[in-house]
């Protein structure tokens, strides 16, 4: 039975892994230090007997007995919600973390994947991206502690390939979503929903002309899981290419939900990208993937996830105790 470490494990994304990886018959090990992941996403794995848990920080020394074959490198802050508040321990996860575990994979002699992801390419001059694009990104800006974490990711995990001659991959990521997205995490897609079910009028950010592509998880994991058995070694964009502005998705949702909520508008965050679509030739090409999940039907599974939420927990604010990872 092979053996991987998913780091990240109690995380949106990070659970549908462990879930997809133990599906495919491996001993899953996940390790979280659950800042921003929650138990709750991988409780139904407990009682299994090829599902361990490690609550820990990669940032500090990973120890992980007995061999791994694989390891994916999940953990971090992916909403500008917490690492806009957490934004020294969002660069340490990106760098200390990513080298703890390059280290980890050199030692189990285990091929790694690195989640890198679209942000790398900041407020890009290039639409749709490629990942010969080399990006936009305001190093100083509010946004630059995840979009810099994420590109020395990328640079530490490639001098680790070329120098040690480490197995390594790299994703990159666009917009993801489906269930276990937590509600008021900042991103679109769970604030949108969250206003509609709440009886709150669907506040967009700018003027609504901005786009983003999202791809539904089951897509992105089938994604992430053939890059990670490919023997493609550079960067890998994988999303869905279908683009829609943020005014229209806001519409879409207005419709999905059957509300009758008004749209405001609020000004635009410092930074924030006003186009991202993936170019996905390379996964296409490489890996013979692209998105199956229609955007209405990865909705509807998505709004059901959310309507199944207790009360209490769809009023609950984010609002996390970051004190202790401010260092």
């Amino acid at each position: 039975m092979k053996r991987i470490l998913i780091t990240g494990a109690a995380g949106f994304l990070g659970s549908h892994l462990c879930d997809r990886f133990i599906k495919e018959g491996y001993y899953v090990i996940g390790m979280d230090n659950l800042i921003t992941g929650d138990l709750k996403n991988l409780e139904h794995l407990f009682p299994n007997k090829n599902f361990e848990f490690h609550h820990h920080d990669v940032t500090n020394f990973v120890h992980v007995s007995g061999s791994l074959d694989y390891i994916l490198h999940f953990a971090s802050p992916a909403s500008p919600i917490d690492y806009l508040k957490i934004p020294i321990q969002t660069l340490k996860v990106g760098s200390l973390g990513t080298h703890n575990l390059l280290g980890l994979a050199r030692v189990k002699n285990a091929r790694i994947l690195i989640a890198s992801t679209s942000e790398i390419y900041g407020d890009p001059l290039v639409h749709p991206q490629t990942e010969e694009y080399y990006g936009n990104v305001n190093t100083i800006g509010p946004r630059g502690v995840y979009d810099e974490a994420k590109r020395f990711q990328e640079s530490i995990t490639m001098a680790y390939h070329t120098f040690h001659g480490l197995e390594t991959r790299i994703v990159r990521i666009f917009n993801t979503y489906g269930p276990r997205m937590r509600l008021n995490d900042g991103r679109v897609i769970p604030a949108f929903i969250g206003q509609a079910l709440r009886g709150e009028d669907l506040t967009i950010f700018g003027d609504g002309s901005q786009t983003r592509s999202f791809c539904y998880v089951d897509d992105q994991v089938e994604g992430i899981y053939r890059l990670l058995l490919s023997d493609y070694v550079y960067p890998v964009n994988i999303g869905n290419p279908h683009e829609i502005t943020i005014a229209d998705f806001a519409e879409e949702i207005i419709k999905l939900t059957g509300t009758t909520q008004k749209v405001i508008y609020k000004p635009l965050p410092v930074n924030d990208p006003l186009q991202r679509q993936p170019d996905i030739s390379k996964a296409k090409e490489l890996l013979d993937w692209e998105p199956q999940v229609d955007r209405s039907e990865g909705m509807k599974i998505t709004l059901e996830y959310f309507k199944s939420l207790t009360e209490d927990e769809l009023y609950k604010s984010e609002h996390k105790d970051f004190s202790s990872y401010s260092d």
